[in-house]
């Protein structure tokens, strides 16, 4: 086994469930969940945690919306005319203004770890839903070798960290938010476990 082999552990199961939720996350924040993917929310169960009762929360609501009660929504708050009730993106969070330093920061990040926007997505890369589907490739080395907690942990705090759990937080308390606004709480919830446990693991 070669230096570089032992330099990178497998991924552990506990990190594929937190990529898993992630890419989730991002899945229902890229675009209007169809049947499918609302058939497979319903299916989720949540423990006892604020984490798992939102997930419960989440599943109770996805069980029953329809596509097009889901595509209303989700246009309302992301798309509008001219523009949705929420502006997700860590620009605008962090400065009040689109595509200011923290997109440019970010884009140095994403072609230094040979990240790229795709051909067929037009939204600044800063988008919520971009950034957790970044995390969650990260974290399990969709894009190369998998990040080490320390990576992991610098790319969280600098580009999720200071304005994703606010943003989440708006999410659930959008005034055109129902299924979302559970996924906001499921959002809320696991960014506060995700900077608890990068805060104790340094």
């Amino acid at each position: 086994m070669t230096d570089a082999a032992l330099a990178v552990p497998p991924v552990s199961e506990e990190d594929r469930l937190r990529a898993d939720l992630y890419n989730y996350i991002g899945l229902m924040l890229a675009a209007a969940p169809d049947q499918m993917l609302l058939d497979q929310t319903a299916a989720l169960s949540g423990d006892d945690s604020p984490l798992g009762q939102g997930v419960t929360q989440l599943a109770r609501v996805a069980k029953r919306t329809k596509p097009a009660a889901a595509e209303r929504e989700f246009n309302a708050l992301f798309i509008g005319l001219g523009r949705g009730e929420l502006l997700p993106y860590a620009s605008y969070y962090l400065t009040g203004f689109l595509n200011e330093k923290p997109l440019a920061a970010l884009r140095n990040d994403m072609t230094a770890r040979g990240l790229s926007r795709a051909d067929n997505v037009f939204e600044p890369e800063d988008n919520i839903a971009s950034l957790m589907e970044m995390m969650g490739a990260l974290i399990v080395g969709r894009f190369g070798t998998p990040a080490h907690l320390d990576d992991q942990k610098t790319f969280f705090n600098k580009h999720i960290g200071p304005w994703a759990g606010h943003f989440f937080s708006d999410l659930e308390g959008a005034k055109n938010s129902v299924l979302y606004a559970s996924l906001g709480t499921v959002g809320r919830a696991f960014m506060e476990i995700e900077a608890d446990a990068f805060r104790m693991g340094s």
